[in-house]
């Protein structure tokens, strides 16, 4: 008909460019109606040709295509002409550093809990944030970019899921850039998408959970309001090396609460050396008790940690005595062990010093993220041999 009429541009589009047909919407008036979109997809330098005239050629396809398909049904189907995208070849070779998996755990557990992505925006305000939508196609014939089928399906007709975001090619959460997605989570949890402080570090907790692993976190930034507002932060190398080896005491001892210090130390380290530094001591803290717990040996309740690490290497024999003095390196090996204990002391009094749980003058200054770093390796130094200490007094002789 295209070509009878003369109208070759739009006969060209119809023959060169590759179409998808998607269903986009319904409509519930009069019957139901099922709306859908064929995308008439072109390589760039061709849309670039072309685009300056692409209303008038989506037209010119359109008419003609509503005479040929009204004889078959009542749905509603139109043409949207678009430019190929694709990925560099540099790119392509890239996997994504936050892999489709995990990215679907993510967003499975905001299923599950039934999480509103958005929370107190609506849709349109939320992903303006975001993306441009005014550059992003409509699924809706009716409309011209993503905003205007957005709010008709999610507010006019409310036909669409509070999820469908989740599954939108348009967004491509799931297999699009990794910064785009870690966004994405990131407002979510902004205080002014979703106010309450508490609902915020929990959804924060669940994200942390699963991209870890991948060397991320959303780590606070600031406050606004005396909320947090978090951003995505690569993991430094040699925080996740200690932590990682901090949660494999942890498991060895089933220490639930550990765990817990061990994310605080893992978030803290480089945005708050405070927070670690007192958060490292009150892991060596729970670790003695935690084994001294399991060795049925008695503690005061208010004992602080000197107290606990002598009671703790009395109990283990941190210090044996079975060394033979002719032994190379006798005495050094002992004031190694000793020192071991020791170290616990320093870092006790460096945490009344520098760490939180105290008050400070308004001319106080803290310590640096290397400094928190230090305490941290410390800590986890302690933990480990303590640990596998006890592993090894537990064995059967």
């Amino acid at each position: 008909m295209l070509d009878a009429e003369g109208i070759r541009d739009a006969a060209t589009i119809l023959r060169t460019g590759s179409s998808r047909i998607v269903e986009t919407g319904y409509d519930n008036w009069n019957g139901g109606t099922t709306i859908y979109t064929i995308y008439l997809t072109l390589p760039p330098t061709h849309y670039a040709r072309v685009s300056r005239r692409k209303a008038q050629l989506e037209t010119q396809i359109n008419e003609r295509l509503k005479v040929v398909i009204e004889q078959f049904t009542k749905d509603w189907c139109s043409v949207s002409i678009v430019p190929e995208v694709g990925r560099t070849p540099a790119s392509r070779d890239r996997q994504p550093s936050v892999p489709r998996e995990t990215r679907q755990n993510i967003l499975d557990g905001l299923r599950l809990e039934r999480v509103r992505y958005c929370e107190e925006l609506d849709d349109v305000d939320f992903l303006n944030r975001i993306f441009d939508l005014t550059s992003l196609p409509s699924y809706d014939s009716r409309f011209e970019d993503a905003a205007g089928d957005i709010w008709q399906h999610r507010y006019n007709n409310h036909d669409w899921d509070d999820d469908w975001v989740f599954d939108d090619a348009r967004f491509d959460l799931l297999n699009g850039p990794t910064e785009v997605f870690l966004e994405f989570l990131c407002h979510m949890v902004h205080p002014v998408v979703r106010p309450d402080r508490n609902e915020a570090l929990r959804l924060v907790e669940h994200f942390n959970d699963q991209l870890r692993r991948h060397g991320w976190a959303l780590v606070e930034e600031e406050k606004i309001a005396g909320r947090p507002r978090f951003i995505a932060r690569q993991l430094k190398d040699s925080t996740p090396r200690s932590v990682s080896r901090a949660r494999s005491v942890a498991d060895a001892l089933d220490a639930g609460w550990m765990q817990k210090e061990i994310e605080r130390l893992e978030n803290a380290v480089e945005r708050d050396p405070a927070l670690a530094i007192g958060t490292a001591k009150e892991l060596i803290e729970t670790c003695c008790k935690s084994i001294l717990s399991k060795r049925n040996v008695q503690y005061p309740r208010s004992a602080d940690i000197p107290e606990l690490t002598k009671l703790l290497a009395k109990e283990l024999q941190l210090v044996p005595d079975d060394i033979p003095e002719k032994a190379k390196g006798a005495e050094t090996i002992r004031l190694i062990l000793r020192n071991l204990s020791a170290l616990t002391h320093y870092l006790a009094e460096l945490r009344s010093l520098y760490g939180t749980g105290h008050g400070r003058d308004g001319k106080h200054r803290g310590l640096e993220p290397r400094h928190a770093r230090l305490a941290v390796g410390t800590a986890v130094v302690f933990i480990d041999f303590v640990t596998e200490t006890y592993r090894r007094r537990s064995e059967p002789k």
